[in-house]
């Protein structure tokens, strides 16, 4: 049980601060590899790996970051050598885990220490910005863990080290139990909400697992997709089922954004495609704060006191559907794009409280005069939670999976 930490941060600034972190982790049994970041003061202390080393880790120097004369171009500088030199020290058997400790200067390189490290590996930023929206959905890794580092601006005090304690503990703990991904059967990853409003992952998942794979079902609600993106980006996935794109809209109109690569990485990595467009007719917005002016008069759907979703007028639809079938065109591997053309969420059929035929008929003819060369567009007679779209998804996986397109080993 025993595990080794990475503490990173600037010791020349936080030195203190740093040094009780590693100090509460070694009193829980726990090794601590500490590693450098600053640039014009140095640690109290020499550091396991240090400041120079992790900018030339980064193809520049210290001086290079010093003669920049830019604190953010000398953070970059840093931050590239330090994601460089966590990734080595992990890949050498170096490291369990790793803690970053900063402000905004700190939680930016920290961010992309983290980025660097594969999904299993506990990562922590301790943060004065946690949780804030100055973070952007695209910069935060997969599974990354973020702490609010309260009253921690300058120096060490009770109130910062009740954080900074949990936050070694935590850590820690999460190295001594965490059980990474297996890797023993190919993954899927599919994109979905709640079965209240999507549901054809309760019959696909199954399925899929039945044919050998395992599969991923991430919730497209902004850090969901973020987390679905990352892992795309990296190859990560057999195929993909990417069934509710509605972050594609939400960056669009102002809603809760996956970032503007949402329903790109997959395309870029030469993963194949299974895509619907669930829920692309809605924009989701924060519940508990006043309906932004430009949707006052739209109707809506109070998920729950966090979500609402509005919905898009027709022709704010064709510019959803010009804009996937862009996002889809650029892809180096097979896109099957299924489109239901009875709805596309369950509160978007006959009756239902967000229903709008000529809405969803000016989408189907946007899709289907921009539909990409590439693409395989296939129209379907029923709602995207019938049975009969499950059949289709899963007939032309079989279909890959017959041709090679999509592997089992």
């Amino acid at each position: 049980m025993s595990k080794t930490i990475l503490v990173a941060g600037t010791y020349d600034t936080k030195d203190e601060e740093l040094g009780y972190l590693a100090d509460v982790i070694r009193g829980q049994g726990g090794k601590v590899l500490t590693m450098d970041v600053s640039v014009l003061g140095d640690p109290s202390q020499p550091t396991d790996v240090s400041k120079h080393q992790v900018a030339e880790a980064g193809g520049s120097s210290i001086q290079e970051a010093i003669d920049s004369g830019d604190e953010n171009t000398a953070m970059q500088i840093m931050a590239r050598g330090s994601a460089a030199k966590a990734l080595e020290l992990y890949r050498d058997g170096r490291i369990d885990g790793v803690i970053v400790l900063g402000g905004t200067m700190g939680t930016d390189l920290a961010l992309d220490l983290c980025a660097a490290l594969p999904v299993g590996v506990p990562k922590y930023v301790v943060s004065t910005v946690s949780f804030s929206s100055l973070i952007p959905p695209e910069r935060l890794p997969s599974d990354v863990q973020m702490i609010l580092w309260a009253g921690g601006l300058y120096g060490l005090n009770s109130i910062c080290k009740a954080s900074l304690s949990q936050a070694a503990g935590a850590v820690l703990g999460a190295a001594r139990a965490v059980e990474p991904p297996k890797r023993d059967r190919p993954l899927i990853g599919m994109t979905s909400f709640g079965k209240t409003v999507l549901r054809y992952m309760v019959d696909l998942k199954p399925a899929l697992e039945e044919r050998g794979f395992e599969v991923a079902v991430f919730h497209a609600t902004g850090m969901g997709g973020r987390a679905f993106e990352s892992l795309a980006a990296e190859g990560a996935f057999a195929a993909v089922f990417d069934f509710a794109p509605q972050e594609v809209s939400n960056h669009m109109f102002g809603g809760l954004s996956a970032g503007a690569d949402r329903m790109t990485n997959a395309g870029r990595s030469g993963t194949p495609q299974l895509v619907a467009p669930g829920c692309y007719d809605l924009i989701d917005i924060v519940g508990w704060q006043p309906t932004p002016p430009a949707l006052a008069d739209r109707p809506t759907h109070a998920h729950n006191r966090l979500l609402t979703s509005a919905v898009l007028d027709a022709d704010e639809r064709r510019q959803v559907a010009r804009t996937i079938c862009d996002k889809l065109s650029s892809a180096t591997a097979p896109v099957a794009l299924l489109l239901p053309q009875h709805g596309c969420n369950e509160w978007d059929r006959p009756g239902g409280d967000l229903h709008d035929a000529e809405g969803l008929a000016a989408f189907c003819d946007e899709i289907t005069a921009r539909c990409p060369k590439n693409v395989t567009l296939t129209k379907l007679d029923c709602h995207i939670n019938d049975a009969a779209f499950t059949a289709q998804a899963l007939d032309v996986f079989d279909g890959w999976l017959a041709d090679g397109t999509v592997k089992l080993k």
